[in-house]
Parts: structure tokens; sequence; C-alpha cells
């Protein structure tokens, strides 16, 4: 049942269509989409979030750990589900019983994952220059070798490219190195008799950035939430992305602050004039970061209205003055549209000092997911 309680995400189904169909067109129309449905979701809620691209015909997707990767087989995902980052020999029974695909992070973990003893779907990681995970690029004969493992079901290869949403030469050519070095590990699988594997190496910002290697899947991330890390990003493809969440919740009542009276902790906003502030029922402990700069706004009637002194575990303060007819129960908007108003993730992240990515990621577990078809 849908409470929209004290606080609350809404998802637009319509919106998140509209983006799939979008990175679609963008890509070549043999590479299928694998979204990313990490950290519930960039925070949208992976449980809904898969179920809907699943009910859009997507059958692979990706998330960082075992735990991801259940959470969607028990909500009814039947595709492949790619774990991208480590997993512990003590969870090896979960990746058979859920049947989930292990990342390769290096050789010596292929070994690990090989002595486990028991047949497992893995897709090799190629580190082409992140320097994060995978086997690096130029050690050819340990990724050669780990063919030989016989525990190892090897049906992906893939890498992860680090300055794709980089716009100076320096970082396109830098990317187009990383997409050359795999394409080299791959074609020397192939000149080796090794065949049968999927490759991957596109993220959001290598979609949109024009760059179209020719491989089996893309590893679509925040663009399919319909937003970009930075408000100034620019990305080449022309792609109409729509925010598919919006972040809402109640006042929980309004206040009279005379000249000189301090609301909040740390009395962090004194009163010049003779102001109004509104209670908002959600904090720090959703989502909302606590540090960044003074000058941050929710929307409430229509209306953009700053949020004042600290945010609090599980309330802020908006001044309301001059906004009429305020009351408990009001819904003020902190991520979306009031109105002709709107705030963006990456609007919200630039005050924090941080990204959209973040910012989404860290919504937290009090806030209801509910999903708007209309």
């Amino acid at each position: 049942m849908c409470q929209k309680g004290r606080a609350w995400i809404e998802l637009s189904r319509e919106n998140l269509a509209h983006n799939v169909r979008e990175l679609q067109r963008i890509l070549p129309k043999h590479t299928a989409m694998m979204p990313a449905i990490k950290a519930n979701a960039y925070g949208h809620g992976a449980a809904l979030v898969g179920k809907a691209l699943q009910d859009m015909g997507i059958s692979d997707f990706c998330v960082a750990t075992v735990q991801e990767g259940i959470e969607l087989r028990l909500a009814g995902i039947t595709g492949q589900i790619l774990i991208l980052g480590y997993t512990h020999p003590s969870q090896f029974d979960e990746l058979a019983h859920y049947n989930l695909v292990q990342t390769v992070i290096d050789y010596p973990y292929a070994q690990v994952l090989n002595d486990y003893g028991k047949a497992l779907p893995v897709h090799v990681g190629i580190d082409t220059g992140m320097r994060r995970l995978g086997e690096r690029s130029d050690a050819i004969e340990k990724i050669r070798a780990i063919w030989s493992f016989p525990h190892l079901k090897i049906t992906g290869v893939y890498s992860h490219l680090c300055v794709s949403d980089g716009t100076t030469a320096e970082e396109r050519a830098f990317t187009q190195l990383q997409i050359k070095r795999f394409r080299s590990v791959v074609d020397v699988l192939h000149k080796s008799g090794i065949y049968g594997f999927k490759t991957h190496i596109q993220s959001s910002y290598g979609i949109l950035n024009d760059y179209e290697p020719s491989f089996d899947y893309a590893r679509t991330g925040i663009a399919l939430y319909g937003v970009l890390s930075r408000p100034n990003d620019r990305v080449r493809a022309a792609a109409d992305l729509r925010p598919v969440l919006s972040l809402k919740a109640r006042v929980e009542c309004v206040k009279t602050l005379s000249p000189g009276e301090a609301a909040g902790y740390g009395r962090a906003f004194t009163a010049a004039s003779e102001r109004t502030i509104a209670v908002v029922s959600i904090g720090y402990a959703d989502g909302i970061p606590r540090n960044g700069s003074q000058t941050r706004y929710a929307l409430l009637h229509g209306q953009k209205v700053p949020i004042v002194g600290r945010i609090c575990m599980d309330q802020l303060f908006i001044d309301v003055t001059g906004v009429p007819n305020v009351a408990p129960g009001d819904e003020a908007v902190l991520i979306g549209r009031s109105g002709m108003q709107q705030i963006s993730a990456s609007d919200l992240a630039e005050q924090s000092g941080t990204i959209s990515n973040e910012i989404l990621s860290r919504l937290g577990s009090r806030l209801e997911r509910i999903e708007i078809r209309a």
C-alpha cells in the first residue's frame, strides 16, 4: 500500500521506459543493455526498478554484491545477474544457489573461485588503466591461464572506463587507449582459440560521449535514471534523458521566529527579521547531506524556499516567509518538480560538494519507494 507518510520517493515508470528507449537508440543494434542496479538501483529501489526493466524486455543486470543479487532473485528477476565486486569465499554457496555470475577480479582470485570445487559462471575483469579490479591487460598469459581452471564457466570479459566523462583531449585519448587495450585482449583470446564469451566496457558516459566500441553489452548506470553526475556535465550524444526519481517529505509544523531568535542545533540559523519556518520530516538519516553549501533549497507550493540551519537526523528547516497557506501535511520537494520549479539530484549534489550518484545511492531505507505509472 502507498502510504506517502513522513517522507517518500516517487518513481516514474514512464520516464524509466523513455530513458531505456533513448539509450537503446544511441547504442549499436547488437549491443544489449546491462543496467547497473547496484546500491539499491542508485537509491531508486532495486526490486522495483529490476522488475520494471524485466517487464520492458531486459534480461541482463549487474550489481555490486551477492546480497544485492539475492535481493533481485527473491524479487523475481530471472535473467543474468553479474556481481561486479568481490565476493568472500564464505558466500560462494550463495553464488551457486542463486545462479549469480561472479567477476574474476584477478588471477589469484580465479584460483580461489576454482578451489571452491563447483562450477561457477564468471566474467573475467580486465584492468585497462583504472587500476581497480581486473587482471592487468598486459598480463596476457595470466589472463589466458584463467581459462584453464575447470570449475570456472567463463561467459564474459569486461573492463571499466575511468575518464569517459571527461571532455579534454587527454581524457578522450586515454579512454580510446583503454578501449584499444581491451580490444587487444579480446583479439589475443580469439587468436588463441578462446571464444564463447560476451564483452563489455561502456557505462553511461562511455555511451553518451560517442565511444562506439563494438561489444555485446553496455552497463547503463546513472543515465538510466535520467540524470548526469554533475549539473554542468556536457555529453556528445543528443539524449533526452528524464529524471525517474522525485524525493518528497511532509511539513510537520510551522513556527514564527522573532528577530534575533535562533533555530536548530548550534542555533545555526538566526532570524534577522520576523521569519516563518517550517519543519520538514526528512534529515541526514534519510540521505540528505548534512555538509555542503549554506545555499540549499527545497520546493513548496511551487516556490523555491531556502533550507536553513543545520540538517538534523530526522528533520530540516525551510524558510517559508512569504509563502501563503503553509500547513502541516504539505508536501515539500527535495528532488523533483513543484509547479514550474525544479530541483535535480545533480543540483542537490553540487550544493553538497559531491555528485548525483552519491546523493541518490545514499537515499535511505526509511523512504518508501512508490512507483508512479502515469
